[in-house]
């Protein structure tokens, strides 16, 4: 929606900002009760609504986590699934079954992926797996156990958790409420992480964050595209929340577009989407497509008319050591402290 329509919902935002207030209200007095996990739950979130890195990062997290020895497992709602019900996601299953971002965690970081409307449902699930533990290599003694990554978890505060990783960005600052803006809550909502992650690329952007009274850790992000080699002109196509993003990073790696396509957020492709594809790059001259690896994972099952490749999204975190080791000792520090 353009910033000229958004501005015409205005007078909605004090609406949404009083349905935010009464939830908070509703948390804080126990109408809306808070459930706890047994083991240890740490968010990744943002404010805004579409993508703002939250997979890759938990990505990284859980592999760095596993790369240490511990045992890690992700919670995810499993956006666009028809069932309710608690499950884990198979890696090579279909993404209609489990969400595009749960299976694409579950392929790349290797690590089991739970997903379920009501986060703690599907918590209990990975819990009631973890209660027979496989047992250890002969000779190696069994991993630690962290617990559980939160995926997209910073507004689901009917579960609770041990820490809250934020990502924020420059827009986040100047952004409004929704449904004029996209921010699903207000700036002091950030109040509530123990660590910002904002990108490595916006030098001035921690200052601002200080010059605001945010004094919370903060972890600099360096996102990058890996994009494969191709030789011949593309057209390149996404389902996903800033498809410009996608389009930009293309253009920085001088890949030969010769047409672009984006489809809305999360769009469950078919058959058809693949015949207008194909009959765009006919006409404009592209012999292959080239989509994120979101996209791919919706794309299981169909057979693309032409080759297909695909750019990988990659988070990492500036001094990454440091960071976890500083991670790790805060969680035990909570959990002390818990009893």
């Amino acid at each position: 929606m353009s910033a000229g329509l958004r501005s015409l919902l205005l007078p909605l935002t004090p609406l949404y900002r009083l349905a935010l207030a009464r939830r908070a209200r509703r948390l804080a007095s126990g109408v809306e009760p808070i459930r706890r996990l047994r083991l240890p739950v740490i968010s990744i979130g943002n404010l805004a609504t579409g993508g703002a890195g939250k997979t890759p990062l938990t990505i990284t997290l859980a592999q760095a986590l596993t790369a240490r020895g511990l045992v890690v497992d992700v919670l995810s709602r499993g956006y666009g699934r028809r069932s309710r019900t608690a499950a884990k996601v198979d890696p090579q299953g279909p993404a209609q079954l489990w969400g595009d971002e749960p299976l694409l965690i579950a392929v790349s970081a290797n690590v089991p992926v739970y997903v379920a409307p009501e986060r703690y449902d599907a918590g209990l699930l990975a819990e009631s797996e973890l209660a027979a533990p496989q047992a250890a290599t002969e000779g190696a003694p069994a991993a630690a156990q962290v617990g559980h990554l939160l995926d997209d978890g910073f507004q689901h505060r009917q579960l609770h958790r041990d820490l809250d990783i934020l990502l924020l960005s420059r827009e986040d600052l100047n952004d409004r409420l929704l449904p004029a803006g996209n921010l699903r809550e207000a700036l002091h909502a950030a109040t509530r992480a123990d660590v910002l992650a904002i990108p490595a690329t916006d030098p001035c952007l921690e200052s601002d964050l200080r010059a605001r009274g945010l004094t919370q850790p903060i972890w600099r992000l360096h996102r990058r595209m890996e994009v494969p080699a191709v030789q011949n002109p593309v057209l390149a196509f996404c389902a996903i929340a800033r498809p410009h993003q996608f389009f930009a990073g293309l253009a920085h790696w001088a890949i030969d577009v010769a047409a672009c396509k984006a489809f809305p957020d999360h769009h469950p492709y078919t058959v058809h989407d693949l015949d207008r594809l194909a009959k765009m790059a006919l006409a404009t001259g592209a012999t292959s497509f080239l989509t994120t690896e979101k996209d791919a994972v919706r794309l299981r099952g169909l057979d693309t008319p032409l080759p297909l490749a695909t750019a990988r999204l990659r988070t990492e975190i500036q001094n990454a050591p440091a960071a976890l080791d500083w991670l790790l000792n805060r969680l035990g520090q909570r959990l002390k402290a818990q009893g």
